[in-house]
């Protein structure tokens, strides 16, 4: 890999932008074999509320946020009698996310709120759920399935130092609501807060560049993920978190799948290059790959599954795939690329090719470790 790898945040490059991506991407069905592996994983459930029953209400109005200004949400009605049957079995899904179904520590909740968004690829419905007894609410959404947002959400679930639940049934998708300041939202507010270290948030735009590069999750806009802070003894911890996995492996330009080069994120890659020497920023990419192979190590059988699953499966176009391909051989020095004719096949020889790096630059193979815990 050339010097600098996959992270040019501290060159020239950060002038750069990528343009939007060409096409809407079309929705992707379920395949044979991806279903194979949510029921083998307890994803694929029967739920007692479906994508397309939501799609049945009577009338909507446009939601504002809190400060009254319009959003891309509209509230959702529906009959009378509908609506009381739909909110108990709404409470089951949640349920179900939840505490695997049980019901017995449920009852003090109510359906709230079920709002529609008609933007996007997903075309979503969100539910806002509230505890009766102290107010406090949380969300869950209920999505159209889809191939692509399916492997996005299990590979960030396997690869990254982030958990997931979410479920399927037929063609309709439950996923719980990520948490996290929208990256967009950060950007304006946040970026220069003084309780939040430099070096920490810069050290997890690294990472956060790099697990989408080799997973190649695309389109990683400031709306597309959140930024999570947890408050420490020292100072706020960082973590990035991506909340929108529609563009997992479709697009076939390689700088769509770097976050660092979308002009909403210019202001993050300007941090970086402030506030991070290149050895050090090589220094982090470096860790997260090494993480990334070791929770790979871990679950190697279960994303082995994953990724045979993915390399038999239509996600994009092959002009797509062989443009990126094209790409990532030029990228990583590796002709074996060049054979690839799936996504999946492209995302394993990503991995490998992060493996033989890690191994070069070690007297000898990456340990397999039993835990994810980062300095």
């Amino acid at each position: 890999m050339r010097a600098g790898g996959g992270l040019n945040l501290l060159m020239d490059e950060t002038s750069r932008t990528v343009p939007k991506p060409q096409q809407k991407k079309p929705s992707y069905p379920i395949s044979t074999g991806l279903r194979a592996y949510l029921k083998r994983y307890r994803r694929e459930r029967e739920l007692p509320v479906t994508y397309d029953r939501l799609r049945r209400f009577a009338d909507s109005v446009p939601l504002d946020d809190a400060k009254g200004k319009a959003t891309l949400w509209e509230s959702v009605f529906y009959d009378a009698l509908e609506m009381e049957s739909l909110q108990e079995d709404l409470k089951r899904v949640y349920a179900l996310i939840r505490v695997d179904g049980d019901l017995s520590v449920m009852k003090h909740l109510y359906i709230d709120r079920i709002d529609f968004c008609a933007f996007g690829n997903s075309t979503p419905f969100r539910i806002r759920i509230v505890n009766a007894y102290n107010d406090n609410p949380d969300y869950f959404y209920i999505k159209r399935g889809d191939s692509s947002r399916i492997y996005g959400l299990e590979l960030e679930h396997l690869l990254s130092p982030n958990r997931l639940n979410y479920l399927t049934c037929g063609n309709t998708l439950v996923e719980e609501h990520i948490a996290g300041i929208p990256g967009n939202e950060f950007i304006d507010r946040w970026l220069g807060s003084p309780e939040i270290s430099p070096i920490r948030l810069a050290k997890e735009l690294v990472k956060f560049n790099e697990r989408c590069f080799v997973r190649l999750l695309g389109d990683m806009r400031s709306y597309n993920f959140v930024v999570v802070l947890t408050p420490d003894f020292e100072g706020a911890q960082v973590r990035i978190r991506a909340m929108d996995f529609d563009q997992q492996s479709y697009e076939g330009r390689m700088n769509l799948y770097r976050p660092q080069f979308f002009k909403g994120n210019q202001p993050l890659a300007l941090f970086c290059t402030k506030h991070l020497r290149l050895e050090t920023a090589q220094q982090y990419q470096r860790e997260e790959q090494v993480l990334m192979l070791q929770r790979a190590a871990i679950i190697e059988d279960r994303l082995s599954q994953l990724l045979g699953a993915m390399s038999a499966d239509t996600i994009s176009t092959l002009e797509n795939i062989h443009e990126l391909r094209a790409s990532l051989a030029e990228h990583y020095g590796r002709p074996e690329y060049l054979r690839c004719e799936s996504m999946g096949e492209l995302l394993r020889e990503n991995l490998e090719s992060i493996r033989r790096n890690v191994a070069a630059m070690l007297p000898g193979k990456p340990q397999r470790l039993d835990g994810d815990a980062e300095t």
